[in-house]
């Protein structure tokens, strides 16, 4: 059986959510292997609208068993939230629908607050655009070998020693930043209390993954953000802490890489930017306003309103490469209805020099001027669409000039937010 993972392949936001959903209901299981609840995912199911941050997009389908990898940093306490929150709309979580690894390191309290508290201090230009829930904060314990992890829940000795590590550390940079000391006891408190709400679905993931995939299971591995988002191959430093490609699916739940079978790129019809950071196809105009607002470009965790420009090529065809990507579903194809032209980056100008691709050099990506090619929109709607014969002839040529760009074909195509407005192409699941 095809084992996929979705990855995001541009600076996230592409539609990963509807996606992973339309490939849920054919998967046995649903891993999420990178990422905190900084990512936001929405889900339209029967005209009900599911929000999820955390939680793999796979919960809201019955008889799917859910997990949470050791490549994510979990807040407990956003988690038990979450899942609260999805019950009252009569979804069923249990130990038997969601797992969560063992070897997960923990979001504390401490993390959000340094997180911010650095955002703040930063001088302007510099702010990365974090949305300050903790996220970097806690990969940096995980590199620096001072996380609380899930399994140390179970254990009051060992909880109190993983403390004292942290605090060793965080209070150093706390005096620096002139904050007050962190009340270990309070922490400790505050962990304990939460334990039993994550203790409860605490498994050894590495294993359960290895022995579904050898008994011919179908496993989605599931990303956040997206991949120009990713902290070695993104546009650094206005980047996410974790890596984003598909490589990381592999580390991030504990299996081989050679178990990945497909690998699906999603990719907006456009292009869109939260936070800081270069955009070279970013729009200040009126095309970017309409962009903005036929799109409802506002984030789904932060509701901070999204950067808008045109299709970037030479990006895409950067991370189909760095993720290996066999295929993309092109979504919100339908929000570029009813521009009489459309353009895409097909490369840049940079100092007099042109280049197929983003340099690594932060001032060179801000000196990078696109270089377009101008196609005909159409006039007819796309929304809606659920076979090529439904669309208009020139959405089609911008959709062929696409895959010729970035040197990957489409696999799947999305003309609205319900699940069943997709264009099958290439099924990723095919054996």
């Amino acid at each position: 059986m095809a084992n996929v993972v979705v990855v995001g392949a541009q600076w996230g936001d592409e539609g990963k959510g509807k996606i992973v959903d339309w490939l849920s209901e054919r998967a046995d299981v649903i891993a999420r292997f990178q990422g905190g609840h900084n990512a936001g995912h929405t889900l339209v199911i029967d005209g009900k609208v599911y929000k999820l941050h955390v939680l793999p997009s796979g919960v809201v389908r019955g008889g799917k068993l859910s997990v949470i990898g050791n490549g994510v940093v979990l807040d407990p306490w956003h988690l038990v939230k979450e899942i609260a929150s999805v019950r009252e709309q009569g979804v069923d979580i249990s130990k038997e629908t969601l797992m969560i690894a063992e070897n997960t390191p923990l979001i504390l309290p401490i993390h959000g607050e340094l997180d911010r508290a650095r955002e703040e201090a930063a001088s302007a230009g510099t702010k990365i655009g974090t949305t300050g829930r903790g996220i970097g904060p806690a990969y940096e314990d995980k590199v620096g070998r001072r996380s609380v992890r899930v399994a140390d829940l179970a254990d009051e000795a060992t909880l109190a020693a993983r403390v004292d590590r942290a605090l060793l550390h965080h209070n150093a940079l706390r005096k620096g930043l002139g904050m007050e000391p962190v009340d270990r006891d309070a922490l400790i408190a505050q962990l304990k209390e939460i334990a039993p709400s994550v203790l409860e679905f605490a498994a050894p993931v590495w294993k359960v993954l290895n022995e579904k995939r050898k008994a011919g299971k179908r496993i989605l591995f599931e990303g956040a953000q997206g991949a120009l988002l990713d902290i070695d191959f993104g546009t650094y430093p206005f980047v996410t802490s974790s890596n984003v490609i598909a490589g990381q699916a592999a580390t991030g739940v504990g299996i081989g890489p050679g178990s990945i079978d497909y690998v699906l790129g999603i990719v907006k019809a456009y292009t869109t930017r939260v936070g800081e950071g270069p955009f070279p196809t970013e729009l200040h105009d009126e095309d970017g306003q309409r962009l903005g607002e036929r799109g409802h470009e506002f984030g789904t965790t932060t509701g901070r309103k999204r950067r808008c420009g045109w299709f970037d090529a030479a990006l895409v065809r950067q991370t189909c490469a760095t993720s290996g990507i066999t295929g993309i579903s092109l979504t919100k194809l339908d929000v570029l209805d009813g521009f009489e032209t459309l353009k895409i980056c097909v490369g840049y100008e940079l100092d007099g020099k042109q280049l197929d691709y983003l340099p690594t050099a932060a001032d060179e990506q801000a000196r990078c001027t696109p270089i377009y090619e101008e196609m005909p929109g159409w006039s007819e709607s796309t929304e809606g669409a659920r076979s090529w014969n439904d669309l208009p002839a020139n959405a089609i040529k911008y959709v062929k000039r696409v895959e010729e760009l970035i040197e990957c074909p489409v696999a799947l195509l999305s003309t609205s937010p319900e699940r069943e407005d997709t264009i099958l192409v290439t099924d990723p699941f095919a054996d």
